[in-house]
């Protein structure tokens, strides 16, 4: 829940403090605050169904939600699922309550850094977003890892179940410790 503050923390000072659609230097052209409302996905696509966008991230937040309840055991996982359902939900609250109304609520972005895109076209972004990203690349590192929600990895299971099935196929005749 503190990546939710976080990111409606941020986005109430951007409406309290900045101009809309201006650039706003804070660090030359590597850093720059500006305020707009994106109806849309990344890089406003899709603005005439945001509805859509909103019963996606309400989809996910709930996947989210029961995973933990359900399967996660791993503090890895929990933590990676816990920042990823901030940033979710962050962008949930501004399409559920901002204009122009329910589920078709604008998002609040404000933060530009152009350096970042070098040849795509430059996008603003909020706090929601960063994590919604870093925890999507989080997520994809746990799984190549092979890094399951209980904390053991794949290899580590395969290899103990082949060792109890390689166990289990071994004849009692085999097992020197075995009585007869």
């Amino acid at each position: 829940m503190l990546v939710l503050a976080a990111d409606q923390f941020t986005k109430y000072l951007a409406l309290e403090n900045l101009p809309e659609r201006e650039v706003v230097p804070v660090i030359g052209d590597f850093f720059q605050l500006y305020l707009t409302f994106n109806p849309g996905a990344a890089f406003s696509l899709g603005e005439g169904v945001t509805w859509v966008f909103t019963l996606v991230l309400a989809a996910a937040a709930l996947s989210i939600v029961f995973l933990a309840a359900t399967r996660v055991r791993s503090r890895a996982w929990s933590v990676v699922l816990g920042l990823l359902l901030g940033g979710i939900l962050g962008n949930l609250t501004d399409r559920l309550f901002r204009a122009p109304g329910l589920l078709v609520g604008h998002v609040v972005d404000f933060i530009h850094t152009p350096w970042l895109w070098l040849w795509f076209p430059s996008a603003i972004y909020n706090v929601a977003d960063m994590f919604i990203v870093t925890m999507m690349i989080a997520v994809a590192i746990l799984v190549l890892l092979g890094r399951r929600f209980d904390g053991t990895r794949e290899k580590d299971a395969a290899r103990a179940a082949a060792s109890a099935e390689a166990d289990a196929d071994a004849p009692a005749s085999a097992n020197r410790h075995a009585q007869p």
